[in-house]
Order: structure tokens, then C-alpha cells, then sequence
């Protein structure tokens, strides 16, 4: 039976908006993409020295199990050409699976919900865009909730 899952896609490499545009094409192969945010410029959150970020997120109705959801995204970034060089550093694409239906995965590897996805506005506001009625598994609060709660300090411009 088909579950919504919500991905959060980011790149600050390279022309950002032809990255972000060819992940999110490549979204189709892994279920029937339902929405896709604006785009929002992103201050690096956890290494400051890097830099901006254009994020989105979309929405995909999936068949496919959580694990394989996130198989697919990374092979995605492979193909893509994104390089682990350093923990959260600069990368030409980057996909999380931040939400699954309502789901709770905590296996090696992947975790659903994202363990940080309430606190990160570059992922809060363009989930609130598509889905502000999108709940969190484990808070049990709405992303438009979980957007009020969050704390300043992180810059984020719709474009």
C-alpha cells in the first residue's frame, strides 16, 4: 500500500538549482511525486564555514519500504556525483527521507522520523509550504507546530 514520504533535498555546490531541479526529476522512479516546496537560500546550520544552501522538499506517494526509499536517495546523490568528504559538509546534493506516512524507523542507518528534522527551518519551511498538516510521529505535533516552536537563529529566504 502506497505511504507519502516527505524528502528533504539541499545542495551548495555547483549551480544548485540545476542539482536540485535533476534530483527532484529523479524522484519519479521511486514513486508518483506529489509536491515539491519553492526553493529557500540556507545558512549552514551545523559547519558555518561553507557555502549557502538551496533547499526544498518534496512529497512522493511510495511503494517502496523505508529502507529502500532511502537506497534510492543515495543512489541518486552517487549519481549525482556528491562526495562524503567531511560530516556535513559542502555537497553538490544531498536527500534526507525526513517523514514516512506515520512511521517510527530506528534501525543502523536510517532513522525516521529525521532526528533533527524539528530543528531545522531550512526543513520546517518548506514542509510547512506543502504539507502544514504533515505530524510528527513521535512529537505529535504538526510541521506548522513544530515551525512556530522553533527558536531563531537560522536564516532562511524563500526564493
Amino acid at each position: 500500500m502506497p505511504e507519502t514520504a516527505y524528502l528533504s533535498l539541499g545542495s551548495n555546490l555547483g549551480d544548485r538549482t540545476a542539482n536540485l531541479r535533476e534530483a527532484v526529476a529523479q524522484l519519479d522512479v521511486a514513486g508518483r511525486l506529489l509536491a515539491v516546496s519553492a526553493l529557500y537560500e540556507t545558512q549552514p546550520v551545523d559547519v558555518p564555514d561553507q557555502p549557502w544552501f538551496l533547499n526544498c522538499v518534496a512529497a512522493i506517494e511510495t511503494d517502496k519500504t523505508p529502507r529502500e526509499l532511502l537506497q534510492f536517495a543515495l543512489q541518486v546523490e552517487a549519481a549525482m556525483g556528491r562526495l562524503r568528504m567531511r560530516e556535513k559538509g559542502a555537497r553538490k546534493i544531498d536527500i534526507d527521507v525526513v517523514l514516512f506516512g506515520n512511521l517510527v524507523v530506528d534501525e543502523p542507518g536510517l532513522k525516521i522520523p529525521h532526528p533533527a528534522m524539528h530543528r531545522r527551518r531550512f526543513v520546517l519551511e518548506p514542509l510547512v509550504e506543502i504539507a502544514p498538516e504533515a505530524r510528527h510521529p513521535i512529537l505529535g505535533k504538526t510541521a506548522r507546530e513544530l515551525l512556530a516552536a522553533l527558536a531563531g537563529g537560522q536564516t532562511v529566504r524563500r526564493l
